[in-house]
């Protein structure tokens, strides 16, 4: 087995692990608080990343860890595994199976191999720069998109963007939606509508103030599948990106998308 194949081999146990932890706690009794940030943590996005953490430094012990909710070990590391263990935490709070335990290996700063599993319907992407993206083991492309009046556009909420953020995402929407009262626009999803992406199913993700955990996996999934993923200047994404995040199913869109942005 080569590294590249124990290295997914390991993100796909990992993976595993945390829907374990996940599965019965979910539209079940579960202990829930809001950290120092006022955003909501549960004992399920505590118990999925130490899952997850404890087989990482008992069989990667060299490679660096940056976890949501435990934070950074060996942080020199050239190899980092980035671990969301419920991206979508209001969603899951609320019931509703489209959060997802998003998985990231960066080398060097740059994402290499990602995961995104949905752990309810059973729904797992894995993507690898350079190789591909699978949807429960068979490959996945994007879907072409001719015009941006043709787009379906998707966001996890409004309420995530500041003032200018705000202001930037609505000209998107407004050319996706032709200027007409209703384009094809999603809201809601988190890290599953990048999985929907790379699936062909949506044409464009518009997020702001990401962090790290939450877009790392993500790119190797889009890429690997035909997609881009860059910041608002177009430029890719690694580990000193600002968060504020596109994801396109076909890259000739992007210009497209920034001229919209203004």
């Amino acid at each position: 087995m080569t590294n590249l194949q124990q290295d997914i081999a390991l993100a796909n146990r990992l993976a595993d692990v945390a829907g374990s932890v996940i599965r019965p706690l979910f539209r079940n009794d579960f202990d829930q608080s809001r950290k120092a940030d006022k955003t909501p943590v549960t004992e399920a996005d505590q118990s999925a990343e130490a899952a997850m953490r404890a087989i990482l430094e008992n069989e990667r012990a060299s490679d660096g860890i940056i976890g949501e909710e435990y934070g950074t070990r060996n942080e020199a590391s050239g190899r980092q595994w980035v671990l969301d263990p419920i991206d979508g935490t209001i969603s899951f709070m609320a019931g509703r199976p489209i959060f997802g335990t998003l998985i990231a290996l960066m080398q060097d700063g740059w994402p290499v191999l990602g995961v995104i599993d949905q752990p309810i319907n059973g729904e797992r992407w894995v993507g690898q720069i350079g190789v591909g993206t699978t949807f429960n083991g068979n490959p996945v492309k994007t879907s072409t998109c001719r015009a941006l009046t043709e787009a379906k556009l998707a966001t996890s909420s409004p309420h995530y963007f500041d003032a200018d953020q705000a202001g930037a995402y609505m000209k998107v929407a407004a050319a996706v939606g032709g200027n007409e009262r209703q384009g094809t626009i999603i809201y809601g999803g988190d890290c599953y509508n990048y999985g929907l992406l790379a699936s062909g199913h949506l044409d464009i993700v518009c997020e702001a103030g990401l962090k790290i955990y939450d877009y790392a996996a993500l790119v190797p999934v889009v890429e690997g599948a035909g997609g881009t993923m860059s910041d608002w200047q177009g430029n890719p994404l690694d580990a000193g990106s600002d968060g504020n995040v596109l994801a396109l199913g076909d890259p000739a869109r992007l210009d497209d998308v920034l001229e919209a942005m203004g």
